[in-house]
């Protein structure tokens, strides 16, 4: 019997020992998340950061707004008229968010929960002719939105929440353990529940990395966007060719100094034979 209750109590032990090294590993795998925006010199820009286990996990700095359309009663309450509500992304949003190795979200929520705005991020690998190549992206786009918020929605005709969602999105795509940036506007047309509506979300200012996070607080090289990268093309070609231009101008002022410094130490021979008798 001794021997029965040893084993029983140490089955007890080892449940119990097991149950504490859960929770403990639910402690240790917890998240937090920070609302930075107050440290940005754009007003209208955002900046979110997820931390695992003390380490930054995900960061997110970008401007967003909505182009929502709603229905009105027009002045003789028969017809309709479509409105439509601009909606930005406000500083002092409430934020959630989650990492994983090949899945990481945002959620955020301001005007006390009459918008939510959710982005699901996908790690991938692919097989190129170099070999797999492993790359992030933009997967998912959720945006909730409530019509009787009074001051975005002018006396809509239906006051309901709303539900606007991306479908087939891969945007903002980038090469794992890099972060993305565009200075530049970009659309993501999002499917309302709201029947016949499309919902327009502008992006603006972005800089975002949601995996593979080196540095605490310190975004990994930048993977800029085609539009960017076309600016920036822009905006130094004209250097380049003044520089060029210059460099041929020096050239040609070089050359013909030697040459001029050439033929003027030359010795002239005389056209007159008359002359001839004057040289040596």
């Amino acid at each position: 019997m001794d021997l029965r209750g040893r084993t029983l109590l140490g089955g007890d032990r080892l449940q119990i020992l097991l149950m504490f090294f859960h929770v403990m590993a639910q402690t240790v795998a917890e998240q937090e998340v920070e609302n930075l925006s107050g440290l940005s010199t754009n007003p209208e820009k955002d900046i979110f950061v997820v931390r695992e286990n003390g380490t930054t996990c995900l960061m997110a700095e970008f401007a967003a707004k909505f182009i929502v359309p709603y229905d009105v009663w027009a002045s003789n309450y028969v017809d309709l008229i479509t409105e439509q509500a601009e909606i930005s992304l406000t500083r002092g949003a409430e934020v959630k968010g989650h990492c994983g190795h090949n899945e990481s979200e945002l959620e955020v929520f301001w005007v006390d929960h009459a918008y939510t705005l959710r982005m699901l991020f996908v790690k991938e690998s692919h097989n190129t002719s170099k070999g797999p190549e492993a790359t992030w992206n933009l997967n998912k786009v959720h945006f909730v939105y409530d019509s009787s918020e009074k001051t975005h929605f002018k006396a809509p005709v239906k006051v309901n929440k709303y539900i606007a969602s991306s479908h087939h999105l891969s945007a903002l795509v980038t090469p794992a353990g890099m972060s993305y940036e565009c200075q530049a506007q970009q659309t993501i047309s999002l499917a309302s529940s709201d029947p016949q509506k499309t919902v327009t979300m502008i992006l603006s200012a972005v800089h975002i990395q949601p995996f593979d996070i080196i540095s605490d607080f310190v975004f990994s090289e930048e993977h800029k966007c085609p539009v960017d990268e076309q600016e920036q093309l822009e905006e130094t070609l004209p250097l380049i060719l003044g520089l060029i231009l210059g460099l041929v101008i020096v050239i040609t002022l070089v050359i013909y100094h030697i040459h001029h410094k050439m033929t003027a130490n030359q010795v002239q021979i005389p056209r007159d034979r008359s002359q001839y008798k004057h040289m040596g």
